[in-house]
């Protein structure tokens, strides 16, 4: 079986996990979130503990995301999940109307983006964006999309970027004489 799916998750005291069939529900002090799992896959829970068990060999990819899943939402309900850009070059910046951010990318217009439901985004300066939220795959997948606006590229290093994301430089032109 999986190494991952394995472990034995703990639950926190002030949060509740409950199972009605294939779908495992969340609740903590920042909100509530539910999955559905494979029907192949049981979840076992005790008063602190919850393990996901594999019906047989065949199931462990399912398995080990089951429990990495599970493992995410216990995390987001009691800590939530952050990321954090930065907009490098001339001009690049992030500006907050409402449920809608605005980012200045280089292009003739800025970009327009809907804030999702459940997502709450921070502009500490306009060259700086933290994204939060208690469901790790939305905060990741919103956060990737504003990245893809203008990945950071390698000659200059401009465009939006991870805080912690280190972008390799190239040489250019001038190292082939």
């Amino acid at each position: 079986m999986s190494r991952i799916g394995n472990r034995i998750i703990t639950i926190p005291e002030n949060v509740t996990v409950s199972v009605n069939g294939n779908i495992v529900s969340v609740k903590g002090p920042k909100g509530e979130l539910s999955t559905e799992i494979n029907r192949n896959i049981t979840v076992e829970i005790n008063e602190t503990e919850l393990k996901v068990v594999a019906r047989n060999e065949n199931f462990k990819n399912f398995h080990g995301t089951a429990n990495a899943n599970i493992s995410n939402m216990i995390e987001g309900v009691t800590q939530g999940f952050e990321k954090k850009l930065e907009a490098i070059g001339v001009g690049y910046r992030f500006t907050l109307k409402g449920n809608t951010l605005v980012v200045a990318a280089g292009f003739s217009h800025p970009v327009e983006m809907e804030i999702p439901a459940g997502i709450s985004v921070e502009a500490p300066s306009n060259t700086q964006l933290v994204i939060k939220g208690i469901d790790k795959c939305l905060v990741g997948e919103f956060a990737a999309n504003i990245r893809k606006i203008r990945k950071p590229e390698p000659y200059k290093g401009k465009g939006i970027r991870y805080k912690d994301e280190v972008v390799i430089r190239k040489a250019g032109k001038k190292a082939a004489k």
